[in-house]
């Protein structure tokens, strides 16, 4: 039995000035470095032998710094546009009150949180699990299914792709469901890929 850690990666620049941030390169805030190496700390029993994350550095750097708080900075881990956050397209650097009173919050909201509508531009939750999921499925889940101990540092709607396969969330569930910045959710995952046991840890 193998384990796959999903961690959103740790406050970012524009996470704290509320800005619509997908594929534009934004590093970690102190306290979002702060979240990371916690992060590390509250998973430091686990023997890690493979990390992912996207190729962005705020997923890259939480990985990183969450590894030297687990105390295991030779685990190898590969970063992959796949893994990146949703793109928010013409969004992207706004900020979200400024984009509700320009565009009207019922429209913003439904960017955001809709399974299937794309921001101008963008890509909407279901393009993000499109790219999200085969990785995931062909490189991820099958090394947890041989017995390894896996951590995916990427974003929240990418993992919230993730989330949906393994808790089997329909769409309606999935739109409504928000991950914290720097908190570990650990799934214990069997020979044949299926979750038997999750666990938050804070």
């Amino acid at each position: 039995m193998g384990k796959i850690i999903l961690l959103r990666h740790g406050e970012s620049q524009w996470n704290l000035e509320n800005r619509f941030t997908g594929w534009v390169d934004i590093p970690l805030t102190d306290k979002g470095r702060a979240e990371a190496l916690h992060a590390g700390e509250l998973i430091k029993d686990i023997h890690l032998d493979w990390g992912f994350t996207s190729v962005l550095i705020r997923a890259i750097e939480s990985l990183e710094i969450a590894l030297r708080g687990a105390g295991q900075t030779n685990v190898p881990f590969e970063s992959v546009k796949a893994l990146n956050e949703r793109k928010y397209g013409d969004l992207q650097g706004l900020n979200k009150d400024e984009t509700a009173q320009k565009f009207g919050a019922e429209q913003v909201m439904l960017w955001r949180r809709s399974y299937d509508v794309r921001p101008p531009g963008g890509e909407s939750l279901h393009d993000t699990a499109r790219r999200t999921l085969p990785y995931f499925e062909s490189n991820i889940r099958p090394r947890a299914m041989k017995g390894n101990n896996l951590i995916v540092c990427a974003h929240g709607n990418s993992l919230r792709s993730i989330v949906m396969v393994l808790d089997k969330l329909s769409k309606e569930q999935v739109v409504a469901l928000n991950l914290a910045t720097g908190v570990p959710i650990v799934y214990e995952v069997d020979k044949n890929g299926e979750v038997t046991n999750k666990t938050i840890i804070m």
